[in-house]
Parts: C-alpha cells; sequence; structure tokens
C-alpha cells in the first residue's frame, strides 16, 4: 500500500548566512516575522518596510532521508510552491517550477541529501517575461500578469502589496510499488432519479508490469473494474441517493466514495472523497428582458444571494481549515447561498470547499484571472492549460461547486478601458477564456457550466457588461454616483457591486497603535488602498449626512451606516425584481488585512453592520419599499418553499412618533416569488418629518422620503439597561440606526446585531459576547444613532 510521510520538520530558511527557522506550509514573510527579522507588515506602514523581502531569492533546506522501506518508488509531492523554484538534492537538479496553482511530483527512489528548494523573486520572473512576450496592459502597475501566482499578493484596491515566496501548501514522501492513483475524476449525477457515479481512472505504474483493477464503493453500490493499461472506467449507481441543496433549500447529504487499486489480492493505493447528488444548469436563455443568467440546482431555480470571497490572509498559509469554516460559518448565518471566489486570488484548499459542501453553499469558482491582459504565448500558455485541468480535477467531487468562471473583468477591460488600441493585436487572455478554458471544462467536468467570465453579455455583439444580458459588475455608483441610481437598472445577474467602508473601531486600534486616529491620518491613508477612496466616502456621506467635522468615533459610525444602505439600497430593488434580476453578489465578504475596503467582515474577523443587515437582505422573506410609477410599491419577496400569506400594516408617520394615517393591505407571494402591493396615496408620507412604516410577520420595511440630512429627526433619546450577555434600550422618541459597537466595551466583545431602528416605546435586546463585566454607562458611550442635523 502507498505510504505518505509529511516532510514538515527541520526545514531552515536561509538569510544573510544564517538558518532560520521555516515553518512549512509557510512563507518567507511569514517565517521573517516569527524569527523577528522583519516587523508585522499589516501594522503602521510597516507594509513599505518589507518591500525588499519580495525582490530577493530565497531557499529553503532540509534533509532528505528517504521514503519508506520495502517499495520500489519514492516520490517527492509538493502540494504548492510559490512561484518560481529550483528543487534539487545535493545539488542535483529534480526540476523547476513556475506556477503556484499547480503541484508537483519529483522521483527521489534512492536519493538522500540536501534538499533544497530555490526561489527566485517572482519580480524578477515576470519582468523576464514581460520582457519576452511584451507589454500588456492591466488595472494595476504591478506585473501580475506575467506570472502564474495570486494577483493580489501585488497590490489590490483593499489589498497590501506583499509579493510572497515559499512552500505554501503541504509537502510530503509518497512510496509505492507496482502502481498507484494518478488521477480519479468522478463524474457525480442524477439520472431519472437515481443517483450516478462514474470514476475515469488514471495510474501510474513502476518498473514492475502487472494486471490491476479497481474496487469502488459508494452509497452502499460497489463495482468492480480492470485498469486497461493506464486507465479505466467504472461506474456505480444509487437508486435511493438523497438530493444535495443549497442551504435554505433542503439538507446537504454527502456520500464516502472508496476507490482501491489492487493488484491479485493486494491493494496498492486508496482514493477517499466524499461527493453530493444534485443537478446543476445554467439558464441563459433569451426572454422579453434580454438574456437570463440563472442557476438551476435539482430543477429548482435559485435568486442567488451571495458574497464574493478574496483570499482571507495575503499570507494564504496562515489560513487554517478552523479559520475556513469560521468565516464561511459567518458567510451562511448571514443567510448566503453562494460564493463566489474571485479571479485575483486562488484555488483554495479543500478545507474550503469542504466547509461549503457541508454548509449548502454553492461556490462560483474564477479561474485566476483578473483585471489585466494576459499574454497567450509560452511559458504561461502551458501553465494555464495545466493548472486548469489539474484543478478542474481535483475541485469535481464537491457538490458546492456549480459554476466554473473564465476571468474577472478582462472581457470588459479590453473593450472599455482602452486595451484594445493599445494590444494592437497582441494577444491579451481571449483565446483562455473563450477557447482553452472552455474546452478543459467541457473535456473533463460536463456536469458543471460554464461562462467565460464576469461581466460577460454572452457575445461580442453586445457590450460585455451589458446590463440586460448576462452578469455584470456595478461599479458607476461607489465611484461616481449615489447608491440611489442602483435603482435604474434590473441586471439580469449582479456579480458584483459594493460600498467602502473602515474596519471595526478595535481593529483599526490594533492596526494603527498610537495613532490619533482621523480619516486622514498617516495610517488611515495607508491602509485604504482605493483610488481616491476617501474622498469617495465622504461624497457618498455628503449626499445623505451632514459631514461631521473633526469627530472620527462619528465619521467612523455613518460611514458604516452608509455602506450597510447603500448595499440594502441595491439588494432590496434587485430582488423585488426576482425573476428578472437572479442574483446580487456582494463585493466583498471578507478582508485579507485590517483596512478601509467594501467587506462585511474585517480583516480582524469583526464584522461590520453590514453584515448584520446581510442577514435581514438575504432571508427567505424581505418586505420593502420601492419607488416605482406611479407611487410606492410594497414587495413582499418570498424566497422559501410554501406560499407567504397575510395582511402588512402599514403607518405613515411622524417624526414625533404619531400616527397620521394606517391600513391592513392583504397580500400573497407564492412560494419564490414576489408579491407587489401598491401602497394608497394617502398612506404616502409627505416632506421631511414623515415616513413610513410597514410590518408583516415580525418583519418590517421603512421608507424616509428624504436625505437623512434633509429628515426633521428629533433629538434622540433612550434608556439603557445591562444584564450578562445582554444590553437593552428602551426608546422614549424615534431612534434612527442605532447601533452598538460592542468592540468599544472589549476588542473581544461581539453583539449579535447591527442597525436598528426604534420608534417610540419600542424596545430591543442585543445580545453581546465576550463581556463579562456589563456596565450601563460603557455601554451607552458605545451606543451611537442618527442625531438631528444641527
Amino acid at each position: 500500500m502507498l505510504e505518505a510521510t509529511p516532510l514538515t520538520e527541520g526545514w531552515v530558511l536561509r538569510h544573510e548566512g544564517e538558518g532560520l527557522p521555516a515553518a512549512v506550509p509557510g512563507c518567507v514573510h511569514t517565517d521573517l516575522l516569527a524569527a523577528g527579522v522583519i516587523p508585522d507588515p499589516f501594522l503602521g506602514a510597516n507594509e513599505t518596510e518589507v518591500a525588499w523581502v519580495a525582490r530577493r531569492e530565497w531557499t529553503y533546506e532540509t534533509e532528505l532521508r528517504g521514503g519508506a522501506e520495502g517499495h520500489e518508488q519514492t516520490d517527492l509531492v509538493f502540494d504548492g510552491l510559490d512561484t518560481v523554484a529550483e528543487v534539487t538534492v545535493d545539488g542535483q537538479v529534480l526540476g523547476r517550477t513556475r506556477n503556484m496553482h499547480r503541484s508537483y511530483r519529483f522521483d527521489v527512489t534512492g536519493l538522500q541529501g540536501r534538499l533544497s528548494v530555490r526561489f527566485v523573486s517572482a519580480y524578477a520572473e515576470a519582468e523576464a517575461v514581460r520582457g519576452r512576450v511584451g507589454e500588456r496592459p492591466a488595472a494595476y502597475p504591478e506585473p501580475y500578469q506575467y506570472v502564474r501566482k495570486m494577483a493580489c499578493s501585488f497590490g489590490w484596491d483593499w489589498g497590501p502589496t506583499l509579493v510572497t515566496a515559499g512552500i505554501w501548501r503541504p509537502v510530503r514522501l509518497e512510496s509505492w510499488s507496482t502502481a498507484r492513483i494518478a488521477r480519479v475524476r468522478p463524474l457525480v449525477t442524477v439520472e431519472d432519479g437515481v443517483g450516478v457515479v462514474e470514476l475515469h481512472v488514471e495510474v501510474e505504474r513502476s518498473r514492475v508490469e502487472a494486471p490491476l483493477a479497481v474496487e469502488a464503493t459508494v452509497g452502499g453500490a460497489r463495482v468492480r473494474g480492470e485498469i486497461e493499461g493506464t486507465a479505466g472506467v467504472v461506474r456505480l449507481r444509487v437508486p435511493d441517493a438523497r438530493l444535495w441543496w443549497p442551504r435554505g433549500y433542503g439538507e446537504q447529504p454527502l456520500y464516502d466514495i472508496e476507490l482501491t487499486l489492487v493488484h491479485d489480492r493486494d491493494a496498492l493505493d486508496v482514493w477517499r472523497r466524499r461527493v453530493g447528488f444534485r443537478t446543476v444548469r445554467l439558464d441563459t436563455s433569451a426572454d422579453a428582458h434580454g438574456t437570463r443568467f440563472t442557476l438551476v440546482v435539482n430543477g429548482e431555480r435559485l435568486f442567488a444571494r451571495g458574497v464574493n470571497w478574496i483570499p482571507d490572509d495575503v499570507f494564504p498559509s496562515r489560513v487554517t481549515r478552523e479559520r475556513y469554516r469560521e468565516r464561511l460559518g459567518q458567510a451562511a448565518r448571514a443567510e448566503v447561498d453562494l460564493v463566489r471566489i474571485w479571479g485575483g486570488g486562488i484555488y483554495e484548499s479543500g478545507d474550503f470547499y469542504d466547509a461549503c459542501d457541508e454548509l449548502g453553499l454553492l461556490v462560483w469558482q474564477d479561474f485566476p484571472f483578473a483585471c489585466a491582459a494576459y499574454p497567450e504565448e509560452q511559458p504561461l500558455r502551458g501553465e494555464v492549460e495545466a493548472e486548469a485541468r489539474e484543478n478542474v480535477v481535483r475541485l469535481m467531487p464537491h457538490p458546492s461547486l456549480v459554476l466554473w468562471n473564465g476571468n474577472n473583468e478582462n472581457l470588459w477591460g479590453f473593450r472599455d478601458w482602452g486595451w484594445e488600441a493599445r494590444l494592437a493585436g497582441d494577444s491579451w487572455g481571449e483565446g483562455y477564456y473563450l477557447g482553452v478554458l472552455p474546452r478543459v471544462v467541457a473535456e473533463l467536468d460536463p456536469t458543471r457550466p460554464y461562462t467565460a467570465g464576469s461581466p460577460w453579455s454572452g457575445s461580442w455583439e453586445r457590450h460585455p457588461n451589458d446590463p440586460a444580458h448576462g452578469t455584470h459588475h456595478s461599479w458607476e455608483v461607489w465611484n461616481r454616483a449615489d447608491y440611489g441610481e442602483y435603482r435604474r437598472e434590473v441586471p439580469r445577474f449582479v456579480a458584483e457591486f459594493g460600498w467602502q467602508a473602515p474596519p471595526a473601531y478595535a481593529t483599526l486600534r490594533r492596526a494603527l497603535p498610537g495613532e490619533e486616529l482621523a480619516p486622514d491620518s498617516p495610517g488611515m491613508l495607508h491602509h485604504q488602498k482605493a483610488d481616491d477612496g476617501n474622498g469617495k466616502l465622504e461624497r457618498g456621506l455628503a449626499r445623505h449626512f451632514a459631514l461631521p467635522k473633526g469627530d472620527f468615533d462619528r465619521w467612523h459610525y455613518l460611514t458604516q451606516v452608509n455602506q450597510a444602505r447603500a448595499v440594502a439600497a441595491g439588494i432590496e430593488h434587485w430582488r423585488s425584481h426576482w425573476p428578472q434580476c437572479a442574483g446580487t453578489v456582494v463585493w466583498q465578504l471578507n478582508d485579507c488585512w485590517p483596512v478601509t475596503s467594501w467587506a462585511a467582515i474585517d480583516g480582524d474577523g469583526r464584522e461590520k453592520p453590514l453584515y448584520h443587515e446581510l442577514r435581514r437582505l438575504y432571508a427567505d422573506r424581505l418586505l420593502t419599499v420601492q419607488a416605482r410609477e406611479p407611487g410606492l410599491v410594497l414587495a413582499a419577496v418570498n424566497q422559501a418553499g410554501r406560499a407567504w400569506t397575510g395582511t402588512v400594516t402599514l403607518r405613515r408617520m411622524s417624526v414625533q412618533g404619531t400616527v397620521v394615517a394606517e391600513a391592513g393591505v392583504e397580500f400573497r407571494a407564492e412560494r419564490r416569488a414576489v408579491a407587489r402591493v401598491a401602497v394608497p396615496r394617502e398612506l404616502e408620507p409627505a416632506g421631511p418629518k414623515e415616513f413610513l412604516v410597514a410590518d408583516a410577520d415580525g418583519l418590517r420595511a421603512l421608507w424616509f422620503p428624504v436625505p437623512d440630512r434633509e429628515m426633521a429627526y428629533p433629538r434622540p433619546e433612550f434608556d439603557v439597561a445591562v444584564a450578562p450577555g445582554a444590553v437593552r434600550v428602551t426608546a422614549r422618541t424615534l431612534v434612527r440606526d442605532l447601533l452598538l459597537q460592542a468592540d468599544r466595551l472589549r476588542p473581544e466583545a461581539r453583539a449579535d446585531r447591527g442597525l436598528i431602528t426604534l420608534l417610540p416605546g419600542e424596545r430591543v435586546t442585543i445580545g453581546v459576547s465576550g463581556w463579562e463585566n456589563p456596565d450601563p454607562d460603557a455601554a451607552r458611550a458605545a451606543l451611537y444613532c442618527l442625531e438631528p442635523t444641527a
């Protein structure tokens, strides 16, 4: 039987003639940080102090002592090398690598000695390739498109420039005899209600020819098949297989597959995975509104409630199985059902997809291309196909994976960002997105749909970002317009949109120690990577609020309110237009370091108000008031599996809390449907002293007719009481967008809810964890809400 031995101990990193202790998996930055050679690049402006690390060559070394005895062959297997490396044993070259997204295997049978992995600077490699293939345009000045490496390690508009190197995924020795399983490609489908698994097996033989067979089991089914040469196929049927569903639509049953390679009666190697039985297709048919982009799972059409995912740490080797589960658990608790792995990052580890399988989170997987023209010449072209082939097969067992996407914004960039003229006919990636990648997916994984890019209208006959066709990225709003402009369009699928806000206060205090915080203080500016980011934040605030002068705490609160409001404006509008709009994917769920960004969860894992707002926006049932012609409309959005009927209570109220007019309106929203009810004209609020309240089944929608800076809010008054694990607030006036910033009580403290609007006499209990000594004065000091404009 194949024996695997982890090779994680005894590694050193060569630095200035010394051997520093090295963690494998890991990277140069984390090893230098652990050794005290560099400061923490996440703090202050230390990022710039460690820029030299990316420009050097680095060598990792350990002793190779040989594999397990009694086997014919021993392989040295690297699951990931970042990125351009030469691997030697006592000076004998085993091989060279140039792709972070691939694994590597070297025959080391009989070899012992000093194992060295020497990494060339990724900058040196990228600049050399650029010199050979020519200049290509990109959204950022760094040369990330010339090397197959995590693009965002070169910096992004939310990320630091920390270009890594190292053995970033596990390494091991594998010793085997006769043959080993080289690859298993599982096609998992449902045919006429029966679960079907078709296993395409490839083997590698040693120097000994021998008859081989495979035995496979899943869900009580068992089958045996012969290996002809180096390949074979076995097919299993599971008649009573239960369907795997996205969260909110059903359960997530998973089945263990075990495939054993045998010679005579001897087991040579075993391959084990978990699978789920489900069907998925992408409806891109034409209709009266344009071209659909609707995911269909097990025959059920979905409105995708999504978030974009970036690497959870700029040093991805630090992201553990537990951290994946924590972050994805946060997504699930926010009622998210789809996670898009964005193309400037990586193919995540199996731990990510395992968690999504168990949580019922659909995965949209970008191939790693983002915001640049990518050369199609060698050495890149061969690397692109090799990495695609490996990762398509690696990820195929996961039922959560439902969509392959060719790239992020490159088709759009070619058309709109001046690339076409600058390229003057040079290759730029189109051959990947419309040629290589769809061919690889069609050949290896025909059970899943592929789309050429995001955004993509489906044809060059239309603009790539045409909202009426396919996927759409809505960035004009954040960059130039008020978020009310979201309501001007109904895209078929909004794959990116978002609004910035700073991280939690405790995150800023940790990341910027000793700094007097201000929107434009040195550390705040260094941790704001977006072009004119603070200017856009300020202009966005000014459209809705009186700008706070010299009051950082107020600015911090209002920018977080504005982020939640902006995303809510988009999602409420687009969900109310289901099925014309079939999904929203918020930019973004997470951060890779402490930074002002579009994230709902900051770089220290703290949840912004936007996170809690997503729980409301993405719930199965949502009430929202929308301005339509000729007047206001109440939309009851019902994504649940059964009809929603009831009476909505509409109240036209004054800001002082009196009811001006009231009515009950019946509604019925069918399963997976939206009911729209016209608001009677006499209930529409008039001017800055009135607003509309809609209540049904414990849900509430509010409509304010003018921006907050024009509303005649009373000065908020409320009472505060505390108890272990709770803060209770009772409103004596209208209290708009009350927020408990629990991390101001204690950095470890968390609140279980975000922004809350209370009518006079209403009470809310906010759960607080991590705060052992409740204090009412401290609680009051950590409570923020809107105040009347002076």
